[in-house]
Order: C-alpha cells, then sequence, then structure tokens
C-alpha cells in the first residue's frame, strides 16, 4: 500500500471552522436519525400529532414510553427543529408540517421509511467496509429486516401520488391496455406495493411480481391477500432473468434496475418476454447524466445509499455490472438498447425519480 506524502500547505482558519460547523451538524444528524426511527417506533410522532403542547410526562403516558427517555428524547427533538419547545410552560408541539412528514404514511413526504431503511442500512457498514477492501459484494438478502420493511415505507408513498396519476398515464398506450385488460410483469417487486397500486386500479388486469428475495415475496403475498387481490396478483421468487412467462403488455422496473448484477442480461429477458407492442416502465433515481450535475442534497442521498446498498448489491451477483443509484439517463438508455430495446425516451419525471418508456 502507497502512503500517500501530505504536501506542506496553509490552512484557512475560517475554512476551516466552516467544515467543523458543518461537521458537527452532521454528527447531529447522524444521531438523530435513530431518534426518528425511536419516535415512529414508539409512538410518539403520532401521539403528539395534533394534539397541541405535551409535557413528557404526558406524552410518556399516552404512549407507554419511559418517561426519562421520553423527556431527553424531545429535548433532542427540540434542538433538531423537529418539534417547538415552550419554555415558559415546559411543552412540546408538534407543528402540523413535521406531522405531515412524520406521521402521515399516506403522504409523499412521509419521511420514516427513509429513516428506517437508511439507518438498518448503516448498520450493515463493517460488512460493506470489508467488501469494499476485496472487491466482493453484500447481497439484498443479507440485510437486515430493517432494510426491507424500509425500503417499502420508503418508497410506496411516492408511487402512491404518482404511479397511477402520472406515471402511467405519461407512457404510450399503456393506460388503456390496462383498462382493457393487460398483462403485467414487475420486476424486483419486493413487497409488492407497486404490484398492488397497479392491480386496484386496473380491476381488469393480471399482475406478476417477482423478486429474488424470498423474504420480501413471502410478505408479498400476504399483502395480496390483505388487499383481497389474490388469484389475479402472483408472486414468484426469481430474478429478473428468470421470471417466468410471454406476451407481457407491461412489464416494470421500480427503483431496481440498477441493483441488478446483470441488467443488460435482464433487458434481454424483459424484451422476450413483451409481446410484440408491449412496454417497459423503468423508474430510477433521479440523476443527471455528469457526476457534477449530482454533487446537490438528493445526489449525496443516493450517492450514500448506493454506497451501502445498491452497488454491493450488484456486486454480489454475476456480472456485477454495479450500475449505481446515479447511473443517469444516457448510461440507463445505452444499457436498455444493448439488451435489444429500439426505442428509449424519458416519459417524465419527478424530483426524486426518472420515469423511462422502452419499447421493442
Amino acid at each position: 500500500m502507497t502512503i500517500a506524502t501530505l504536501e506542506p500547505t496553509t490552512i484557512d482558519p475560517s475554512k476551516l471552522e466552516a467544515f467543523v460547523g458543518q461537521a458537527l451538524g452532521e454528527l447531529g444528524a447522524t444521531l438523530n436519525a435513530a431518534l426518528v426511527v425511536m419516535g415512529d417506533q414508539l409512538g410518539l410522532y403520532r401521539a403528539m400529532a395534533g394534539a397541541g403542547p405535551v409535557t413528557a410526562a404526558e406524552l410518556s403516558q399516552r404512549t407507554g414510553a419511559a418517561e426519562r427517555y421520553v423527556r431527553e428524547w424531545l429535548n433532542a427533538q427540540a434542538a433538531g427543529g423537529y418539534v417547538a419547545y415552550d419554555a415558559d410552560g415546559g411543552t412540546y408541539t408538534l407543528p402540523p408540517e413535521q406531522a405531515v412528514c412524520l406521521t402521515d404514511d399516506t403522504s409523499p413526504y412521509f419521511l420514516p421509511g427513509a429513516y428506517q431503511l437508511f439507518t438498518a442500512s448503516v448498520r450493515d457498514e463493517p460488512s460493506i467496509t470489508e467488501a469494499a477492501r476485496t472487491g466482493t459484494g453484500f447481497g439484498w438478502g443479507q440485510h437486515s429486516q430493517g432494510v426491507f420493511d424500509g425500503c417499502e415505507r420508503f418508497f410506496r408513498p411516492g408511487y402512491a401520488a404518482n404511479l397511477i396519476a402520472a406515471w402511467i398515464p405519461a407512457l404510450d398506450g399503456v393506460e388503456t391496455k390496462l383498462q382493457a385488460g393487460a398483462r403485467v410483469l414487475d420486476l424486483g417487486c419486493g413487497h409488492g406495493a407497486s404490484t398492488i397500486l397497479m392491480a386496484k386500479a386496473y380491476p381488469k388486469s393480471q399482475f406478476v411480481g417477482v423478486d429474488a428475495h424470498a423474504g420480501s415475496i413471502a410478505t408479498a403475498r400476504e399483502r395480496a391477500i390483505e388487499a383481497g387481490l389474490d388469484g389475479r396478483v402472483r408472486f414468484d421468487v426469481a430474478s429478473a432473468k428468470d421470471a417466468a412467462g410471454e406476451d407481457y403488455d407491461l412489464a416494470a422496473s421500480f427503483d431496481s434496475l440498477h441493483d441488478m448484477g446483470d441488467p443488460v442480461g435482464a433487458a434481454r429477458h424483459v424484451r422476450a418476454a413483451l409481446a410484440p407492442d408491449g412496454t417497459w416502465l423503468i423508474v430510477e433515481p433521479f440523476a443527471n447524466d455528469r457526476i457534477e450535475d449530482n454533487l446537490n442534497p438528493i445526489g449525496r442521498i443516493y450517492y450514500a445509499a448506493s454506497t451501502l446498498l445498491c452497488t454491493p448489491s450488484s456486486l454480489s451477483q454475476e456480472v456485477g455490472l454495479a450500475l449505481g443509484a446515479q447511473a443517469g439517463e444516457r448510461r440507463l438508455r445505452e444499457v436498455v438498447l444493448e439488451g435489444g430495446f429500439t426505442r428509449f425516451r424519458r416519459a417524465t419525471e419527478t424530483p426524486f425519480n426518472l420515469i423511462l418508456e422502452a419499447r421493442p
């Protein structure tokens, strides 16, 4: 190993102080991520939502959580601006804007799922660090349950807000097919949130969701039964390259293509599985094609998540192309066209996702 020698340099005190200040803020944010999960799991945010000013003792009584923990948690939340503190009354209030983000799991602004996903990912840092030493992977199924549950809670609100209302209508002729009755393949479906949303919206269509993680498929099957969709929706344990069936009118992959070890091979399989006039809906994290254009708060989150989740997952599989969560439209186009598609376009977008359409 080569040890770099630092050249003598002049330190700018103001820049040093600014960076230390930034780092201190991020240390607090790192710790607060665990506290958000704690508040979500203990029902603290939900008990505060719409309740007006409460004391630590009152919140403890409402939730059953120990008062001493609740008081310390509340002070941390107040210091971070998550709750408001009234020094005269010694009370704490959850503002309505924070309540939307922290308690309403039907809102596209709902955040606890993201905190659950990312704190669970951080717990696997020792394994990811060791994998980085050797260039090996760390499979999706090797993560803890918090990753799988948090992933569903993170992505589902955005899908619920956009998939039926905006993304499918942006595709050429797909909505009409789904309304009349179509065959749909959902690749990398996880707990089946996207599959079930589509199945509820288009009762004349048939749906197959596949995922390589058996535990997620077991949960997806339970979700389908709970939704009354068992029989019209099927979930199989399979990789994107092994999904059964053909003549699908629509294939879809939601935030999953970049996680695949062989996305080109997956594209070839999708191409073969589609009907001649079929469509592949590809939803990917929003990214520009140039690194410098992704150096912003959203890109930072996605690059970090990609380091801990997406890249290790791809490297654990055959080929291990490791597109990463910030591959960008140009690189995704190359993958899809290499897989045999001839048409590719950006159908629409959100601040967090690219919605891409591929046709044979």
